[in-house]
């Protein structure tokens, strides 16, 4: 426990320190988005904001692990990292296109899914041969374990995880939103694994809890650089890899739960929006921009959210009380 809490304290260190050295580097290279088309009109006043601030707690995460090499053959929270950090690479692409060609939108949507795709079938078919994750599924609260055929399993974990780094993505819009959202859910992940003695894998989210909290130093409103789809997809990466290496997939329904609520509201005024020319249900979306509308600030929006998310992992703790005993 002791190790888990100072890579913690090593993640906030590096984090804070990367951001000190990064910040005026990536003013320099000039790597703020141009065009901000998507969002209220007052966010124009945040164009020329610093991108790929993500790399603040990606640099502090990989350094973190690489200090607490496994002692013990324990390689889960390694092919967890591999994964995010592929995402992360896609993350940087997207933003590197918007940089580079000085739009508002990188990859395509189709560019973004096949590159996403390819990379969690590689990390899903890697952790089912190493026989870390199983095709059980565990369902939380009625503490019950459904077997499901391997094929079909890992289609729907695909499926599964595709979404839940876009919905991560997606909830990055606000100063400060997604790191805030992001830290009870690591929390909640770091003490699984601590619950279940997964000693190696509690380092993972432990050095992003570390990691986030120096990166919202830069990214509390007003926002000194933005995470980027560098970091989002990272973190994306991150919150279904631990899901998923913790054998507990559905729990992202419950620590996910802001995630998806941002994705629905998404979903649904396109939906409305077209079923009726033209008609919405939320001012916009996603909806934190819905409650920006309504005149909320964004430093309540973020505290209103990131209390709602710690919220619902105290609820997910309890729903796994019968795995973790």
């Amino acid at each position: 426990m002791v190790r888990v809490l100072i890579t913690a304290l090593i993640g906030f260190v590096v984090s804070g320190v990367l951001g000190f050295l990064l910040l005026p580097l990536l003013r320099a290279l000039k790597t703020g988005q141009s065009v901000h088309d998507i969002g209220p009109t007052w966010h124009n006043a945040k164009v020329g904001t610093p991108l790929m601030g993500g790399l603040m707690f990606i640099g502090s995460t990989v350094l973190c692990l690489l200090i607490n090499l496994p002692k013990t053959g324990e390689y889960t929270a390694f092919y967890a990292l591999a994964l995010s950090l592929c995402f992360g690479l896609v993350g940087f692409l997207d933003d590197f296109c918007k940089v580079k060609f000085k739009r508002d939108l990188g990859l395509t949507a189709f560019q973004k899914a096949a590159l996403q795709m390819a990379v969690s079938a590689v990390y899903l078919y890697a952790l089912y041969k190493a026989g870390v994750m199983t095709s059980n599924l565990y369902i939380p609260f009625v503490n019950i374990t459904l077997y499901i055929h391997p094929i079909v399993y890992i289609f729907f974990a695909m499926f599964v995880m595709v979404g839940c780094v876009n919905a991560v993505n997606l909830t990055d819009g606000v100063d400060g939103l997604c790191g805030s959202v992001t830290i009870p859910v690591m929390a909640f992940f770091a003490v699984v694994a601590v619950a279940m003695e997964r000693w190696d894998v509690a380092i993972l989210p432990a050095a992003l809890v570390g990691g986030l909290l120096a990166y919202l130093i830069y990214n509390w409103h007003p926002a000194k650089v933005f995470m980027g789809d560098t970091g989002s997809l990272f973190l994306g990466g991150v919150v279904c890899a631990l899901a998923f290496a913790l054998d507990m997939p559905l729990v992202l329904i419950l620590v996910g739960f802001v995630y998806i609520v941002e994705t629905l509201s998404d979903i649904i005024q396109v939906v409305y929006f077209k079923a009726t020319h033209g008609k919405r249900i939320f001012k916009m979306a996603p909806i934190h921009h819905h409650f920006e509308m309504c005149g909320w600030k964004e430093v309540k929006i973020v505290l209103v959210f990131s209390g709602v998310s710690a919220i619902m992992c105290v609820v997910a703790w309890f729903s796994i009380s019968g795995l973790i005993g």
